[in-house]
């Protein structure tokens, strides 16, 4: 055991476990964690790993470590359209299921792919208005494999500061030079741009569209401006945007009108969508190297066909904007409108995303605990998400929910803001 205060614990911070210290053995750092997490003090993590005892749904049982099960109103779900448990969904999932069985056995490039799979591709292709597209079995390897196999040694890629952590994870492995600035600073951008020497000229700008713990969206019309005048690709991970925002819900490309203009249209499939993998709508040029290039794609099992089958019947309700979006918008707004009524700040969220700030570790911790205990359940966001001064609750709406639950939702939220002195 570390000789140590229990107190103490309190300085020890999530860098503290990344690096094996002098004299220590590989694994003396696992020790030290679960030592910090034994200690009764609070860190944030106590709540990781519940059970959720329901479909996707706006209220819902979640099982906590300790056994006990609390009645929540769902704000922590990605599913914001409630596609997951939509029944013509759930009945294309079934028929693939028992046609091709719950896996496929095989990588995407060998056998691992159905028709089921190259309808989904198309449809997504089409919803872009792309020549073609490539689905990969996850979101994180969606990022990771298209950015380190696009890029390389010779290249330079340019990010905005609070692009997700995939896309962070894809530039180190491609090798790349990795430029960086500040969240949305289009004159940062351009600093950039403006000081790259004249031979580096792969270059790729690479932005999240609907940003996942602020909720705003990135100014692609400055952005596709200043790629077009510093000769730049562009890609846009637009997972928070898909189905979601935009005049027929095609994301961030099509709020600021530059939907031909995105050379890598990326998206995730578990988030509007509700079902599992992230894709690329590109050139059939830029697709077909992908399907050879992307190590996350080539090596790996391919997504199940229920899953893809399920996915096509998604595509099909948001080709034609019929999957709820309106009723997501007006949540979203309710939603908004009523948390700052109370004088919360939310910063300026342009989505579903809604961030609750908090600015105080040790706070947010007991009033995340205290939010489950008493029926709400949110997300915790700090470091290594964002910076600790910044850290908040991060709530996501769902169309399904309704005025009522986000009226109960927010004042039980108020009265630990209140409590804690986080609003008057």
């Amino acid at each position: 055991m570390l000789e140590i205060e229990k107190q103490e614990y309190m300085n020890l911070k999530f860098e503290n476990f990344v690096d094996t210290l002098e004299g220590e053995d590989l694994l003396d750092k696992t020790v030290r964690l679960d030592e910090v997490l034994s200690s009764g003090i609070m860190t944030g993590n106590e709540a990781l790993g519940m059970v959720t005892m329901n479909k996707v749904q706006p209220e819902s049982d979640i099982r906590e470590k300790d056994g006990q099960i609390h009645h929540v109103i769902m704000l922590g779900s990605n599913s914001y359209l409630n596609l997951s448990t939509h029944p013509q969904v759930m009945e294309g999932a079934r028929k693939a299921l028992e046609q091709f069985g719950y896996g496929m056995g095989a990588v995407s490039n060998y056998a691992g792919i159905t028709d089921i799979h190259k309808e989904l591709e198309g449809r997504i292709a089409n919803f872009y208005g792309a020549e073609d597209s490539i689905v990969f079995p996850s979101g994180y390897g969606a990022n990771v494999g298209i950015v380190s196999s696009i890029c390389g040694k010779n290249d330079v890629i340019i990010n905005d500061a609070a692009n997700h952590a995939s896309i962070f994870d894809g530039c180190v492995l491609s090798g790349a030079e990795i430029k960086v600035y500040p969240h949305r600073d289009m004159k940062g951008l351009e600093r950039i741009l403006s000081r790259l020497p004249e031979e580096k000229t792969g270059r790729l700008i690479i932005t999240d569209g609907v940003f996942s713990m602020d909720g705003d969206m990135a100014p692609l019309d400055k952005i596709v401006e200043l790629a077009e005048k510093y000769n730049c690709r562009i890609m846009v991970d637009d997972a928070h945007g898909v189905g979601i925002v935009g005049p027929t819900g095609r994301g961030t490309a099509e709020h600021f009108g530059v939907m031909d203009k995105i050379d890598l249209h990326v998206g995730m499939l578990s988030k509007g969508p509700g079902g599992l993998g992230g894709y690329c709508a590109a050139s059939k040029k830029v697709i077909q190297y992908l399907r050879l290039y992307a190590r996350s794609y080539f090596f790996s099992t391919a997504l199940p066909a229920s899953v893809a089958g399920g996915l096509n019947e998604v595509f099909k309700l948001l080709e034609t904007d019929n999957a709820g979006r309106k009723q997501l918008w007006e949540n979203t707004e309710y939603l908004k409108q009523k948390l700052s009524e109370q004088g919360f700040d939310i910063g300026h969220s342009q989505s579903a995303v809604v961030p609750v700030m908090i600015y105080s570790e040790p706070v947010l911790f007991e009033i995340y605990e205290k939010l489950r205990r008493r029926g709400v359940y949110v997300n915790i966001v700090t470091y290594p998400a964002v910076r600790r001064k910044e850290c908040r609750l991060r709530l996501c709406t769902m169309k399904d929910l309704t005025f009522d639950q986000i009226d109960r939702a927010v004042a039980i939220i108020s009265e630990l803001g209140k409590e804690y002195g986080i609003i008057k």
